[in-house]
């Protein structure tokens, strides 16, 4: 049990730093802050670097929080958060399949994040190596979660897309 924890939280975890990193630093062919601020404001977000800064350090902080087994259900909320507003902002118009841009590998995420929520970091993380037990308890962590969502939906409420062409005649 304990090594498949770690795995997930590596894998999910790892793979959401990159992603962060690609947005704070532009490494793994990312664009930075400067580009990604650019898309995001192409989205509706303003000013697009805050955005592009929030979004970064949420995947970032989140997935480090759980490849590292640290701080309990802070990290998977991180995550979770993350994954609601792309969800809603880029991926919900284009359908289920990730193979169209929709949101397939978003709601795996979100769903690898709640499990490894409620399942714990193991044997193999730092909240065990170090007696750490913050946001493991299960009502901790649906008020870390919903904590989560809630600024998900705030985050989607700011959110201003440009109104859309009207038709040529």
């Amino acid at each position: 049990m304990d090594t498949g924890l770690l795995l997930a939280r590596l894998i999910i975890g790892l793979a959401l730093a990159a992603h962060g990193s690609q947005k704070l630093f532009g490494w793994f062919g990312g664009y930075g802050i400067k580009g990604t601020g650019g898309w995001m404001e192409s989205l509706g977000y303003k000013p697009g670097a805050a955005f592009a800064l929030a979004a970064g350090l949420g995947e970032l902080g989140g997935g480090l929080l759980m490849a590292l087994g640290l701080l309990g259900a802070i990290g998977p909320a991180l995550i979770v958060m993350v994954m609601l507003v792309a969800i809603f902002s880029v991926h919900a118009k284009n359908g289920f399949w990730a193979s169209n841009n929709g949101w397939e590998l978003n709601a795996m995420i979100v769903a690898g994040a709640i499990a490894l929520a409620f399942s714990g970091p193991g044997a193999y993380s730092l909240d065990s190596a170090l007696g750490i037990v913050l946001f493991t308890a299960a009502k901790s962590i649906w008020l870390v979660l919903a904590a989560a969502v809630i600024l998900a939906i705030l985050n989607l409420l700011v959110r201003r897309p440009a109104p859309a062409a009207p038709p040529a005649s």
